[in-house]
């Protein structure tokens, strides 16, 4: 998460830090120091936290890894698959697509991504709370709904676009109407989270309203699988959705101007903004004043 965050942090100093009182040297040296951290604790990822198939979970009180093979339960956690890949760590040399395959296989199933896989069948004094709970059940194994988001997150980020929408549609509400019956929580709203497939009564919804999930959710949809990103230069336009979505029509108010945006499948890419060309995905920011600003994306 550091990695992710921090790097943001280092792109906020650059851009404000000199508006917001800093001198040039402060900000300058406070973004190597950021950036040097960010370095090593992308390196310490990479290694010490690398399990050969995933990323570990941490380390325990006594050095111990959480979240290896070599464990007999909670093997795998989902955080550290959503934030490392989300951060872009493993991204370059194949361990984030290695670390969303052990996801796919290992933590999801018909109702979602669970939180950790297997779950724990007696109290560990050295993890505490999660060890506690009956398996399958809350961080016992449970489907959080509120990290789901993560997953299909670090899918788009590498490009795995069938498989980030389906990580969406898993827990989204509109589309658990069909098992209703197994669910049993309103067919609106998120819940906390779902029973995974060690519980007694795996896929029921659990404490809905109760949950942080809608943010997250907002997003994915709005930023990952739609793709459109505020940034430094402009308004990025970068879809990750399945082929069968062939025509987008997004509307998106952004630093007071309206930018209705169209997007095309065609198996090329262009942009143009108020029918002019330009290169690249990112439309530049409107002119203040400009009520609208018209987008036109082939991909």
């Amino acid at each position: 998460m550091f990695v992710l965050y921090g790097e943001q942090y280092a792109q906020i100093l650059e851009q404000f830090g000199e508006a917001c009182g800093m001198g040039a040297d402060e900000v300058a040296n406070e973004t190597a120091e950021v950036r040097k951290t960010i370095a090593e604790v992308r390196e310490a990822t990479l290694t010490a936290g690398w399990d050969g198939a995933w990323f570990r979970r941490a380390y325990d009180a006594n050095g111990n890894p959480v979240g290896t093979n070599e464990d007999s339960e909670g093997k795998i956690y989902i955080e550290p698959q959503g934030m490392c890949v989300m951060a872009g760590i493993g991204v370059d040399d194949g361990k984030a697509a290695k670390a969303l395959e052990s996801t796919k296989e290992l933590l999801t199933c018909r109702w979602g991504t669970a939180i950790l896989a297997p779950a724990y069948s007696t109290y560990r004094i050295e993890l505490g709370e999660i060890s506690s709970y009956p398996r399958g059940y809350k961080e016992n194994g449970g489907i959080f709904c509120h990290n789901n988001p993560w997953i299909s997150i670090a899918n788009a980020k590498i490009n795995n676009n069938d498989e980030a929408f389906k990580v969406y549609k898993r827990t989204c509400p509109a589309y658990t109407e069909e098992y209703s019956e197994i669910h049993r929580t309103e067919p609106y709203v998120y819940c906390q989270m779902v029973a995974g497939l060690e519980a007694p009564t795996p896929g029921e919804g659990k404490n809905s309203w109760l949950t942080g999930t809608a943010a997250w959710t907002f997003v994915d949809v709005s930023l990952h699988l739609l793709g459109v990103q505020p940034t430094f230069d402009g308004l990025k336009i970068e879809p990750h959705l399945p082929p069968n979505f062939g025509e987008l029509h997004i509307e998106r108010t952004w630093r007071g101007t309206r930018y209705i945006i169209d997007v095309t499948r065609t198996g090329e890419q262009s942009l143009t903004v108020d029918g002019q060309p330009v290169s690249g995905t990112v439309v530049p920011t409107a002119a203040t004043g400009t009520e609208e600003v018209h987008v036109a994306l082939t991909i």
